[in-house]
């Protein structure tokens, strides 16, 4: 049997521990073939076959993002972009050039006048207050305005939008949301956790046609920064517009897709377990939160924020619903996956998931289910090996270390040594699984790697060591949790995740060897192509 692509003359990193290196690659059938030397597997090449050059780019098995809302990355490429923007004036000059754009292109809003965009980050601005509605008024009154938090757990409304969704001041707060109020009690505009579906449950939804084709420009975009496949977080309408684009064959990254806990007595009821699918679409778990973010200072604390002393956070679901919704989902094999941000949120799951455990272990399970905490971003001391001894799956985003230091400094003080703690959680035997929580930060993998193995900023900041550098990962294990452990933690370990013959044919190339070159270098590296399934998505070369 002869190969259809061979690729020699690079630094293969297999992630095999057998063969941790090798030169060349061969494919056909999209599956790996073979992986050795150039000599033996150029004379694999069959006639009509294709040989590349690396010419000494590395390759290591595709990347994959652990934690995405691909929906709501997808849909915020088409909305105005807040990110990054250093005060609630570039902020609002934002969203008034976006005001115009929709005004001369009513198109860009399907018909339905509202005016969406995604990224604003008080604590980053000059003066780091929380904006209010009036401020928003300013630029745009006409149509009403709903502006997400960066973190994703708040929202910024204008007056209109507050009007449209009948938010007054003797509005009762929602169980598991706040909305923030003046010295008179009236609304600012800011709307904490479950308090934005008072307004989100307004904005006017897309159509599954247009939800695809903002997947497919997003598709895109993915394979360019080397990502091959995702693990989905958002929710039903997601799910279905990842269906129609595997049905038409436009589907072209491994998708793992998670079910809010809101669908839970739906997929139960059907008989859905994790693992369900393909090799392109499949099942993963039940998605709960446990509490909020950092950023909107509504991440559950044992011990109120710093400077804050009335402020412990927000429980968006307790800790005995968290328990029932668990053992229910794991009764029906499905595994349980839950956002949690504070100390406190995460010892709480931890405790579910022990008692989770215990019943699984009775029922006499072959097969522990995966369970997972997305973030994971502090941890009290206490429960620091408790993700491994319960066979609990880390999943967090190294990128929001760098992001959040300075945020995480100011309301944790001391407690940060816990947080974001990547070298003890691999060290205590848990299984790191890295993403980027998009559109909560770029998508972007080499900008995770970057922040994995220097702690810092791109420009450097804080330090040469970087922030907490005890916590720094080497190369090896920070491509490590962005391959190998994002299909242990799938359950697809034997399709996917290192350089094997027999493997699935997903590779990610880099214009250099990431393994060799220093830190300060990885936020210059190209992605030079991105193969699913032995095809080229991307190529530059």
């Amino acid at each position: 049997m002869s190969a259809t692509l061979v690729m020699t003359n690079g630094y293969i990193y297999t992630m095999d521990s057998q063969r941790p290196t090798a030169t060349a690659v061969a494919m056909r059938d999209g599956k790996i073939m073979a992986v050795g030397d150039d000599a033996d597997l150029k004379e694999l090449l069959a006639g009509d076959g294709e040989w590349l050059d690396l010419n000494g780019r590395c390759v290591v098995p595709g990347l994959v993002d652990a934690h995405v809302h691909f929906e709501g990355f997808s849909l915020a490429r088409q909305r105005v972009d807040l990110d990054g923007a250093e005060s609630l004036g570039e902020v609002l000059q934002r969203v008034a050039d976006y005001a115009d754009q929709l005004q001369a292109n009513p198109y860009l809003t399907n018909g339905e006048q509202w005016l969406q965009g995604r990224g604003w980050a008080q604590d980053t601005w000059r003066e780091p207050t929380f904006p209010t509605a009036a401020q928003l008024d300013q630029v745009v009154s006409q149509i009403p305005v709903c502006l997400r938090h960066k973190s994703g757990h708040a929202a910024w409304v204008n007056t209109t939008a507050l009007q449209f969704a009948g938010i007054t001041e003797t509005t009762p707060d929602p169980p598991g949301g706040q909305i923030q109020r003046d010295d008179r009690g009236q609304p600012t505009g800011i709307l904490f956790e479950d308090a934005m579906s008072l307004v989100t449950d307004k904005l006017p939804k897309p159509t599954l046609e247009q939800l695809s084709k903002a997947m497919v420009d997003a598709q895109s975009y993915c394979w360019q920064t080397g990502l091959t496949g995702l693990h989905d977080f958002d929710g039903r309408s997601c799910f279905q517009a990842l269906q129609i684009l595997r049905q038409r064959g436009d589907l072209g990254l491994r998708v793992v897709k998670n079910i809010p806990v809101t669908r839970l007595d739906y997929a139960t009821g059907v008989g859905l377990r994790s693992g369900f699918g393909d090799e392109w679409l499949r099942i993963g778990g039940v998605k709960i939160f446990a509490d909020g973010a950092l950023g909107a200072r509504t991440a559950t604390m044992v011990e109120p924020y710093e400077n804050d002393p009335q402020n412990r956070g927000i429980v968006v679901t307790d800790k005995e619903e968290m328990r029932a919704f668990a053992g229910k989902a794991s009764a029906n094999g499905l595994s349980v996956t839950i956002h949690a941000i504070g100390d406190r949120a995460n010892h709480d799951v931890l405790d579910v998931y022990e008692a989770v455990r215990k019943e699984e272990v009775g029922e006499k399970q072959r097969e522990l289910l995966l369970h997972r905490i997305e973030h994971v971003q502090l941890l009290h001391p206490s429960d620091l090996h408790r993700l491994a001894q319960l066979n609990v799956i880390a999943s967090m985003q190294p990128v929001h270390a760098t992001s959040d230091m300075d945020v995480a400094d100011a309301y944790w003080g001391d407690r940060t040594r816990y947080s974001y703690a990547w070298r003890t959680m691999l060290e205590s035997g848990a299984t790191l699984v890295f993403g980027s929580d998009a559109p909560v930060e770029r998508i972007d993998p080499l900008s995770g790697i970057y922040a994995a193995v220097t702690r810092q900023r791109a420009d450097g900041s804080p330090s040469a060591e970087g922030w907490h550098p005890e916590q720094k990962l080497t190369m090896h294990e920070t491509i490590h949790a962005f391959t190998k452990a994002a299909a242990i933690t799938s359950g697809q370990a034997r399709q996917l995740g290192s350089i094997i013959p027999g493997k699935l044919a997903d590779l990610t190339v880099f214009d250099r060897d990431i393994f060799t070159i220093p830190g300060n270098e990885l936020l210059d590296v190209k992605i030079a192509g991105t193969i699913v399934g032995g095809e080229f998505r991307h190529r530059s070369w």
